[in-house]
């Protein structure tokens, strides 16, 4: 039997980060669909975040990726008709957008939702309880097209809890989550929902229904592929498997030999791996991070991998944040070097640095250009004509004169 493969933590960093799409090598000129769908191939899915302090979650990780894109290219895979729609929102790592390619591997989940299970408990009493009006709401999008909430609301007044949903809103969202209706379009940050077959093409429906266990080991088979090397928790929280779903799965998967299992410096858990992996022998990208990116969004893995410990302090009471509301990781090369808490002035036409909190070993003033090189880059792509620091740091004032002199 052929010894395990064993990974140094400076290996298994290369391979995570050249696996999420950070090959430190951008497209030379504007970027195209097909580089953001490649991209999304790779990752498998974005998530979805209703939190706009900058940008929305999902613009992000391409960015960090790819450079500067346009944000259309982005709307046009993911809410547009005909060809150029390459994507598709459900569940897939909390709410997400991803490719219709993985649209067979996540109807399992549809049907799991349509029996009450899967999803929140009030939604699927809901579920139980109000066919009447989910059947109504129904046909209403049958009868009309793509339709918000807002447009089938008959509530009068405030219902309380819930997110103050209304009921042809819950009606909607157990429709969604058991795959009656998807989402056609955006208006706003308000989805619209149609018919499956008005909005995923053909083929795609068309396709046989998979098996749970089959569809679970191709979805814990992209999570391997977008890791790069991964203990179970992390593969099965990728795409939000149950401990039983993954365990099966992934002992399949290793019996196939499509995946093996291996070690990694420093990981007390058994780790897993595609086969005969090709280690890079450096990562040189720099990009600062959403909050909701798939490289840091499983926070264990993060300290494992980075020796990082972070938390997003949007719902701490501001006396209690150790780093600020909205902070952005910035990775440079293979490690993630400081925190950066960055706020998008619209009006004003700022992106304001609010905090600039370098980690132990630092940035030196190479690390420091790149970072001022990021935020000069993440201003242009957001259309800020200015950068105002806001913190009186040592780390700030060397950043103040790293973005002077990328002026000049």
């Amino acid at each position: 039997m052929p010894a395990e493969l064993s990974f140094s933590l400076q290996q298994a960093r290369r391979l995570a980060l050249v696996a999420q799409g950070f090959s430190g090598r951008q497209p030379p000129a504007a970027v195209k669909a097909a580089h953001l769908n490649r991209l999304m191939e790779r990752l498998g899915l974005v998530q979805i975040d209703s939190v706009n302090a900058l940008v929305r979650s999902h613009y992000l990780p391409l960015f960090s990726r790819l450079g500067s894109y346009s944000a259309d290219l982005l709307d046009q895979a993911a809410w547009s008709q005909g060809r150029q729609r390459t994507l598709f929102e459900y569940w897939g790592h909390e709410a997400s957008l991803l490719p219709l390619s993985m649209y067979p591997l996540l109807r399992w989940r549809m049907q799991r939702a349509a029996q009450g299970e899967g999803i929140y408990q009030q939604l699927a009493r809901f579920g139980r309880e109000q066919q009447d009006t989910i059947r109504r709401v129904l046909v209403a999008v049958q009868e009309r097209g793509a339709l918000g909430a807002g447009s089938l609301s008959t509530r009068q007044e405030r219902a309380g809890p819930w997110w103050d949903w209304s009921a042809e809103k819950k009606a909607l969202e157990w429709l969604f989550s058991a795959g009656e209706v998807t989402v056609a379009g955006r208006r706003g940050f308000e989805r619209l929902y149609d018919l499956p077959e008005r909005v995923i093409p053909e083929p795609i429906l068309r396709q046989p229904l998979l098996d749970e266990a089959s569809a679970q080991r191709g979805l814990l088979l992209h999570a391997a592929q977008a890791l790069g090397v991964a203990t179970e928790k992390d593969l099965r929280d990728y795409f939000r498997l149950s401990l039983v779903e993954c365990r099966n799965g992934l002992a399949e998967l290793v019996e196939e030999g499509a995946l093996e299992r291996c070690q990694v410096q420093g990981w007390k858990q058994q780790a897993y791996c595609l086969p005969s992996p090709k280690v890079p022998r450096k990562v040189a990208a720099s990009a600062l991070l959403s909050p909701f990116d798939s490289l840091i969004w499983e926070r264990s893995r993060t300290e494992r991998l980075f020796d990082f410990r972070y938390r997003l302090e949007i719902y701490t009471p501001a006396h209690k944040r150790v780093y600020g509301y909205y902070v952005l990781p910035f990775l440079h090369h293979e490690r993630i070097a400081a925190r950066v808490d960055l706020r998008a002035e619209r009006a004003a036409g700022r992106l304001a640095v609010h905090a600039v909190h370098e980690e132990p070993q630092g940035l030196d003033d190479e690390g420091m250009q790149a970072l001022a090189l990021n935020l000069r880059q993440l201003a242009d792509w957001l259309g800020l004509t200015q950068i105002q620091l806001n913190c009186p740091r040592a780390s700030a004032a060397r950043l103040r004169v790293a973005l002077a002199q990328g002026r000049v």
